[in-house]
């Protein structure tokens, strides 16, 4: 019958997602914590307007990112590249390879950073917003 073979096709579905929801939530509950921000940190390697090639449009991210490290570098990246080796906060997604100018994730964490950091608001209040938004 071919509802009824679609039908057990959306139930197998669901009971896959389900099954995959307690990882979920384990993940998120493992999720690094936020790193201290290294003395003496600088954005020196934050990419430049010239490195970003076809992605220009990011400029004023970057640019942002780069006047803040001391912010940015106490941030954890969301998006899971902390896992990757030479990864070590926020702030190492916009040096190197330039990871986040592929990466809402990363960009939407520092926008908003850059956003709050212009707000007067402090590194606690950056990351509890940060979390709260993005977990």
């Amino acid at each position: 019958m071919p509802g009824s073979s679609r039908r057990d096709f959306l139930v197998r579905c669901l009971i896959a997602g389900a099954a995959l929801l307690p990882r979920r939530a384990l993940a998120l509950r493992t999720r690094p914590p936020h790193p201290a921000p290294r003395p003496g940190i600088t954005g020196a390697k934050v990419l430049t307007r010239a490195q970003l090639g076809d992605h220009a449009h990011l400029a004023p991210l970057f640019d942002g990112v780069r006047a803040i490290p001391q912010v940015v570098d106490g941030i954890a990246c969301s998006c899971g590249c902390a896992e990757l080796a030479g990864f070590y906060s926020l702030l190492s997604c916009y040096e190197g390879d330039g990871m986040a100018r592929h990466c809402e994730i990363c960009q939407g964490q520092a926008r908003l950073a850059v956003r709050m950091q212009r707000e007067g608001k402090t590194l606690q209040q950056i990351r509890t917003a940060i979390d709260a938004k993005f977990g």
